[in-house]
C-alpha cells in the first residue's frame, strides 16, 4: 500500500493499493497537529487492504488541503537548495 502525494509518479509505478492525497509533499497525513484526519488518513490507507481487489488502484482522499500550498512548497524546495 502506498500514501501518495505525488499523483503523477503514483500512475507511473502503479502499487498494488494506493491512496492518493492532494497535501504538500511531506504533509501526507495532513496538517501537523490535526490528529482527527491524520487517524482518517491512516484508516482510509490501511483499509485499502480490505477494499481493494484489483492491483493498481489509486483511491483519491476526498478532503482537500484547504487553501493553495504553493507557499509551502516553495520553503521545502528552498530549504533543500542553496541558500
Amino acid at each position: 500500500m502506498l500514501l501518495s502525494t505525488g499523483l503523477d509518479l503514483t500512475q507511473q509505478v502503479l502499487p498494488p493499493r494506493s491512496l492518493f492525497v492532494n497535501h504538500p509533499m511531506g504533509n501526507p497525513f495532513g496538517r501537523p497537529g490535526d490528529g482527527d484526519q491524520q487517524r482518517r488518513i491512516l484508516r482510509a490507507v490501511l483499509g485499502l487492504a480490505e477494499r481493494v481487489a484489483v492491483p493498481g488502484t489509486i483511491e483519491m482522499w476526498p478532503e482537500p488541503w484547504g487553501e493553495d500550498f504553493d507557499d509551502v512548497i516553495d520553503r521545502t524546495l528552498g530549504a533543500m537548495g542553496p541558500s
